[in-house]
């Protein structure tokens, strides 16, 4: 059994990165411009991996790429440039499932990843992809936790599963619903979700039209694991993947903090039923579409489906300045109110490349250099700061939804 599972996190771009990190993130997993299945999030340009791999080296953090689209027979020539660019950049692992990468990866020399759209959901095509050399496979979604458990004792390579983040209608996200009607598709990274939407069923002959259901029965709950994370790290599972890369900062800064915190108490004997229901509580406040287990104590049920569109968090971000000046000795930040007001005892993000996300609560702020009861659009204002900020950091107040 691992001693402690890796926390992998997402990251679109680099204010998600540096969140991820400050979070508590052992490995990051990021696309590149081209080959990757979140084609419409933010993404590195090839030509900056290096400096992403440097910065991940910099901070003991792992960097996975993913690669893990389908690859059609013109852009093999391409996907060699991509490979040696990532071996050169300093990538330690690189995510995928279409054959055309994995060998270019064993010729290459890099390590790589059995991507999650390759299915695997039993021990002999786990043996199959350690035999063709690969490190570690993400396991099926569709995997219950007893299965997990008898992957893992069967057979000698690193599992990797999702513990937290949107689930997929179709199995193992391989579905042809966004290119047939938008010609989007999902295995090249296009995918725009019009599984999400509400839907009606239409009658031709007497012309009536009705909805269906009451839930949004393509659209699944986002799947989450805190409730019974301990169960998963006893299980010896290698590596805990977040989803959402196409998600937030502060969604990265909340449900990495979370679950590092909750693997950390774990291990020190101190993560209780009332630390998991206080986590739960956490999380809700970030994006996410209601909450479910997944397939690892059953198969879900109507109850696992979205009872509406979007997000259901329990807290959203308004936007409503930016940093002007930050000073250390002090720790004072200064910050111009450009929209809406803000008072002591409301909570705000600041957020920014080098930043990432910073969570805080205002206990009390200045004006002009005079205590103040409130701040509207126009004042510049100060406040303590005991984290590091940036001119031109974004300010946003967090206001209940």
């Amino acid at each position: 059994m691992n001693k402690i599972p890796e926390l992998l996190a997402p990251a679109g771009d680099w204010t998600m990165l540096t969140a991820a990190v400050k979070s508590g993130a052992d490995a990051v997993y990021f696309g590149s411009n081209e080959f990757n299945m979140r084609a419409k999030a933010a993404n590195f340009d090839l030509n900056y991996l290096t400096e992403v791999a440097g910065y991940c080296r910099k901070n003991k953090v792992k960097a996975h790429l993913t690669v893990n689209t389908i690859i059609y027979e013109d852009e093999v020539g391409r996907l060699q440039d991509v490979i040696s660019t990532a071996k050169k950049s300093g990538i330690d692992m690189i995510i995928c499932w279409d054959h055309a990468v994995i060998q270019k990866c064993r010729e290459i020399g890099i390590p790589f990843c059995i991507s999650t759209q390759a299915s695997v959901s039993n021990s002999s095509a786990a043996e199959f992809y350690r035999n063709l050399g690969a490190k570690r496979i993400v396991l099926a979604r569709e995997c219950s936790l007893d299965q997990v458990k008898k992957i893992i004792a069967a057979v000698d390579i690193e599992i990797e599963t999702f513990i937290h983040g949107a689930m997929c209608v179709a199995i193992s996200g391989r579905c042809f619903m966004s290119q047939y009607i938008f010609n989007k598709s999902a295995n090249r990274g296009e995918c725009i979700q019009p599984c999400r939407r509400e839907y009606e069923i239409y009658e031709k002959g007497d012309g009536y039209s009705l909805l269906l259901g009451e839930d949004y029965v393509m659209s699944p709950k986002d799947l989450c694991t805190i409730n019974f994370i301990d169960k998963l790290i006893e299980t010896g599972i290698h590596s805990f993947k977040i989803e959402g890369r196409k998600r937030s900062p502060e969604y990265i800064l909340t449900v990495v903090s979370i679950y590092r915190k909750a693997i950390d108490l774990y291990f020190e004997g101190k993560l209780t039923e009332e630390k998991k229901s206080e986590f739960y509580l956490e999380l809700n406040k970030v994006y996410n579409r209601g909450f479910t287990e997944g397939f690892y104590f059953s198969e879900p049920g109507e109850t696992d489906y979205a009872r509406q569109y979007g997000s259901i968090a329990a807290t959203r971000k308004k936007y409503i300045g930016k940093v002007l000046n930050y000073y250390k000795i002090p720790q004072i930040a200064h910050v111009k109110l450009e929209a809406g007001d803000l008072k002591p005892g409301e909570k705000i993000y600041i957020i920014g490349n080098s930043t990432g996300v910073v969570e805080m609560g205002i206990d009390k702020l200045m004006v002009d250099d005079l205590d103040s009861n409130g701040a509207v659009k126009g004042d510049e204002i100060t406040f303590k700061c005991d984290e590091t900020v940036r001119i031109n950091d974004k300010v946003y107040k967090i206001v209940n939804s």
